[in-house]
């Protein structure tokens, strides 16, 4: 180190020497002492293509260093020395430790000889026992691997592909890897992908056999489903009219009914899940099997296809949904409805339950999905085939099955809503196409009609034609036969009413609207206002030809009215309201036209009979000497035949109504007595004719009080009213004081009736005996009667008041 310190501080001295060699030798010197890269000395002395100027400056330093490597030798001579002594020393010792050591060795081999020898022979059997124990491994092994095979080849053949899964599973994660056998283990690497393909072939053909069954099952399904929803709401209908039979009775007071209505209960018949709450997919009653869908699903997840196995699953359903869709047309739509809205809701009962029990199978938005597309198409296919369809009972039968479809798949969370909304959007139509029906089966029932009153011989024939449209009077059963004093319309019509009205509540009624009587109300005011009513105008303007004909018609037309409060009432019951609200909202009587025209028919064709005895007024001395005592003959049979007619009539006719035609046609034969007196055919009259004409009012007048047995005394008071006009007539012309008539008060009381115009014509043609030729020639010589003085005056203040 000291020699490479003294190099570095002369090294830049010798830059001062003239030659450049020397300087390089120095340079070199310099780097070989500070251990410095000699790398850009080497490459310069090439670059300048004199190495041999390079080797000859590294040999002058290796000569250089040759002198201090001698006094270093020098300075280490005498420790060599010292050394050298003490290896030689070492030699000696050496020789002996290895006499020893030979020694030593010689007795070791002797000894270990046979040792080991025996230990080789260990070593040996070692090694064959790990043999053999690694080959009895292998050998178990194998034995456990054969079984797994033995095993899953039995589960493969008795179709237990998830046993034999595990089992391939079970092989490829414990056996495969560990297979001492390389040959065996390639048939396991090779035969393990083909068993899992042949399961899965083998389990989706058992998946597309089921997709197969599954849609006969499903219309099964649905049409079970829909039936047992038909069969509870048949069961609520008969407790409905148990409890109606019950409210009846009790509006009719008759304590000694008792009924106990019974709830049966209400057993969906869908099946109870097990204990467990799987119960294979199995459903009871409905007794459709999701055995091979969940076996299906569980293969796929075992052998780790669940998502594909979904999808695949979704997009068959799917396809068989859209293909449940197509509505053939080569079968008319009421025959084949029931078919298809059946096969719907059992593939939607079959979706429910797998979204229930499949554990992830399906989504619950899928199946809200398809069923969106479900409803969507049936809507569209009812909108369809109902703008087709002209007959209401099509119409309602495919309501009806829908409501029930609506009810079936409310039980397992569908929203029917729409399906209820396209019900009620034809609502219109059912009801003028029923409307359209009922017309026609009136008009055939008015047409048979012979107008003659019903025979009935048995009691089910009274409970049929009368009891079950309430039209009876009394609730004492009559003696049979019993003759009713209406004709076979009236029962005919109530059938067709009660028919009409039971068809619009059924209509109406599961259709998602809770209150619809107001709308059974409206169309059943229809139905007798314009086509029950606007068809007895008919018969009665076209087919009435007898006083008989009228007389029946118009009692038909009060027991029609009785028969209306029914309707109103049957409506209200079976839409479960109560009756104090539907009789609180009833109106007038809905055949009041038919019931007038009814009336003014059997009144116009009594007058007509009338007239034809009126026409003997013809026969009186309006100039007789002396008054006539019992009465001039057309009243006598007028009087007789009008008798005749109430006999008869009261037997058929109600109180009011014969009333109303008694008092038609008596104030019509006022009329005509006093159209006789005003017309041309009278020219003159006296006193004595007045009389005989007194005479005929009071018969008609005890004929009027005659009736008060059958009407009432009321009755017969208004009867008498009719022949008010005549009565006035003849009390002013028999008056002592005519000029009575003048005074207001008097003339209300009295004389109201009378138009003073008809006084005047009538009372100039009055003769008084003493005056042949009244008001103009009479008197001269004779004196003027007084009662015959005050009719001038009269005569002549009314002229000047008109």
């Amino acid at each position: 180190m000291q020699s490479s310190k003294m190099r570095r501080k002369v090294a830049p001295a010798a830059a001062d020497g003239d030659s450049s060699e020397k300087f390089d030798q120095l340079l070199l010197s310099s780097a070989i002492c500070n251990n410095e890269d000699l790398g850009p000395f080497v490459r310069k002395a090439f670059t300048s293509g004199k190495p041999e100027t390079l080797l000859h400056h590294l040999r002058h330093f290796a000569r250089s260093k040759e002198s201090e490597i001698e006094e270093v030798c020098k300075a280490h001579y005498q420790d060599f020395i010292m050394a050298v002594d003490d290896l030689r020393s070492l030699l000696s010792d050496v020789d002996s430790l290895k006499s020893s050591l030979s020694n030593s060795n010689i007795k070791l081999q002797s000894v270990a000889g046979p040792l080991l020898s025996s230990l080789d022979a260990f070593v040996e059997a070692r090694n064959i026992s790990q043999n053999v124990s690694l080959a009895l491994e292998s050998v178990r092994k194998c034995v456990k691997l054969a079984d797994l095979c033995s095993r899953a080849n039995l589960h493969l053949s008795n179709n237990n592909f998830y046993m034999a899964l595990k089992c391939v599973d079970s092989i490829e994660g414990e056996f495969i890897d560990k297979t001492p056998s390389s040959t065996l283990r390639k048939m396991l690497e090779k035969q393990i992908p083909e068993i899992r393909s042949y399961i899965e072939r083998k389990i989706n053909k058992e998946f597309g056999d089921w997709l197969v069954e599954i849609r006969i099952v499903s219309r099964n399904l649905g049409q079970l489903a829909i039936g047992q929803a038909s069969s509870a709401r048949q069961r609520e209908e008969e407790l409905r009219i148990k409890q109606r039979q019950a409210e009846e009775q009790t509006r009719l007071s008759l304590r000694d009914c008792v009924y106990a209505l019974e709830e049966e209960d209400d057993d969906d018949g869908l099946g109870d899940q097990g204990k467990d709450g799987y119960n294979n997919g199995s459903s009871g009653v409905l007794g459709f099997d999701l055995t091979s869908l969940y076996r299906a699903y569980h293969i796929h997840q075992t052998l780790g296809l669940e998502d594909r196995f979904r999808q695949y699953y979704f997009e068959n359903r799917k396809l068989q949904l859209t293909s449940d869709f197509q509505v053939s047309s080569m079968t008319p739509f009421l025959e084949s409805h029931q078919t298809f809205f059946a096969q719907i809701a059992g593939f939607f009962i079959v979706e429910d339950r797998v979204l229930r029990t499949s554990g992830g199978l399906i989504l619950k938005m899928d199946v809200e999905n398809l069923w969106e597309t479900a409803v969507s198409k049936m809507c569209s296919v009812l909108e369809d085939q109902f703008s087709r369809m002209q007959t209401a009972n099509h119409l309602l039968l495919i309501k009806d099955y829908v409501s029930l479809l609506g009810v079936t798949l409310r039980r397992y969370g569908y929203p029917v809503d729409p399906l209820l909304d396209v019900l009620s959007k034809h609502r219109d139509k059912y009801h003028e196409l029923l409307l359209s029906d009922c017309r026609k089966q009136i008009g055939e029932v008015l047409a048979a009609d012979k107008f003659e009153q019903m025979l009935m011989k048995k009691e089910y024939e009274y409970s049929m034609n009368v009891l079950s449209f309430q039209l009876q009077t009394s609730d004492i059963t009559p003696a049979f036969p019993f003759v009713a004093p209406f004709s076979s319309t009236v029962p005919d019509c109530c059938r067709i009413v009660r028919s009409f009205i039971e068809d619009s509540v059924s209509f109406m009624s599961y259709g998602g609207q809770l209150e619809f009587y107001d709308v059974v109300k409206k169309y059943l005011d229809r139905l007798l206002n314009e086509v029950l009513d606007g068809a007895l105008l008919k018969l009665i303007n076209t087919s009435i030809h007898g006083v008989s004909q009228a007389m029946q018609v118009a009692a038909n037309m009060v027991v029609l009215e009785r028969a209306c409060d029914f309707f109103f009432r049957h409506a209200a019951q079976l839409s479960g309201i109560p009756l104090r609200m539907a009789e609180r909202g009833r109106r007038q009587f809905p055949l009041n036209n038919a019931r007038d025209a009814a009336e003014e028919m059997l009144s116009g064709l009594l007058k007509a009979k009338v007239d034809g005895f009126m026409t003997l007024i013809e026969n009186v001395n309006w100039m007789a000497d002396e008054p006539p005592q019992s009465g001039n003959e057309f009243v006598n049979e007028v009087i007789i035949y009008l008798e005749t007619l109430v006999s008869t009539a009261q037997q058929i006719l109600p109180a009011k109504v014969l009333k109303r035609v008694l008092q038609d046609v008596l104030s019509h034969i006022s009329e005509k007595i006093v159209g006789t007196l005003l017309g041309d055919s009278v020219k003159r009259f006296n006193v004595n004719a007045v009389m005989g004409i007194d005479v005929d009012i009071r018969l008609l007048e005890s004929f009027a009080d005659n009736q008060a047995s059958l009407l009432s005394e009321a009755d017969a008071n208004q009867l008498k009213t009719a022949l008010s006009e005549g009565r006035q007539l003849i009390n002013l012309l028999l008056s002592n004081h005519p000029e009575n008539f003048l005074n207001p008060v008097i003339r209300e009381r009295s004389y109201n009736a009378l138009d003073y115009r008809k006084v005047i014509a009538i009372s100039e043609k009055l003769r008084d005996p003493s005056d042949r030729l009244f008001g103009t020639f009479g008197g001269r010589g004779l004196k003027q009667n007084p009662k015959k003085k005050s009719l001038d005056i009269l005569i002549k203040r009314l002229r000047d008041v008109s």
